[in-house]
């Protein structure tokens, strides 16, 4: 098993910062590719951004140029940086991991508790 303990969250005015992390932990060979998704009541729940083993990363259209996804991978550990926050970026902020238990395992993908962000006044 693995557990993804993630942190940062809070309360932050608009055009305010936060970072985000995520430390896995557990059986773990390796992890492909790590991500943050985000989920407001009644909605589904979408990608933020993504990074894989190879430091490539994707993001939500929304959030290009405002967020910034890195990783260390000696913690196994994800972090989002989160600059010029809006309000309509408030959600519960759900980290995840694509996870190899051996070398000759496939990927099982684990996601964390949740962190909530307010962005408000």
């Amino acid at each position: 098993q693995v557990q993804l303990a993630e942190s940062g969250g809070g309360l932050v005015q608009p055009g305010g910062s936060l970072r985000l992390s995520c430390a896995a932990s557990g059986s773990i060979f390796s992890i492909n590719t790590m991500g943050w998704y985000r989920q407001t009541p009644g909605k589904e729940r979408e990608l933020v951004a993504q990074i894989n083993s190879g430091d490539s990363t994707n993001y939500a259209d929304s959030v290009k140029g405002r967020f910034s996804i890195s990783r260390d991978n000696a913690k196994n550990t994800v972090y989002l940086q989160m600059n010029s926050l809006k309000p309509e970026d408030t959600a519960v902020y759900y980290c995840t991991a694509n996870v190899r238990h051996g070398y000759s395992s496939g990927t099982r993908r684990y996601w964390g508790q949740g962190t909530q962000v307010t962005v408000s006044s």
